[in-house]
C-alpha cells in the first residue's frame, strides 16, 4: 500500500497559473484506498502582504487524489510533532522545519 493509517504527509497543490495562490496541506492519513488519501490537519497559505506562509487554525478533514497529477506528497517522520511546523524563508529558499531537526527545502516548487 501506498500510504499508510497514521502516516503524517506534506501535500503541496500545484498551481496552474502564476497568480494562483500557495497552498499546502500538513496532515494524517486517516485513511487510504485506491489512490484516495482521507487526510486531518492543517492547511498553509501564503500572506499575499508579507509573503509568508502561515497556517490556517481549523483543523480540516481533506481527501486527497494522488493520481490527480495536482499534488506533490512528501511523508513527515513519525518523529515530527505536526503542531510545532512552520515555514521559514532562508534566503532565496524556504524550508518546512519542525525546529527539533527536521527540515525539508520546498524551494523547487516554484516559490514566488
Amino acid at each position: 500500500m501506498i500510504l499508510q493509517k497514521g502516516e503524517k504527509i506534506h501535500v503541496i497543490h500545484r498551481r496552474h497559473f502564476e497568480k494562483d495562490p500557495h497552498r499546502h496541506f500538513i496532515g494524517v492519513v486517516d485513511d487510504y484506498e485506491n489512490g484516495l488519501a482521507r487526510t486531518t490537519g492543517h492547511i498553509f497559505t501564503v500572506d499575499a502582504v508579507k509573503y509568508i506562509f502561515f497556517r490556517r487554525p481549523e483543523l480540516r478533514t481533506r481527501i486527497v487524489a494522488l493520481h490527480s497529477g495536482d499534488v506533490i506528497v512528501n511523508i513527515i517522520p513519525q518523529s515530527v510533532d505536526l503542531e510545532k511546523v512552520i515555514y521559514k524563508q532562508e534566503k532565496k529558499s524556504v524550508r518546512v522545519t519542525d525546529e527539533n531537526g527536521w527540515h525539508m527545502d520546498i524551494s523547487d516548487f516554484a516559490w514566488r
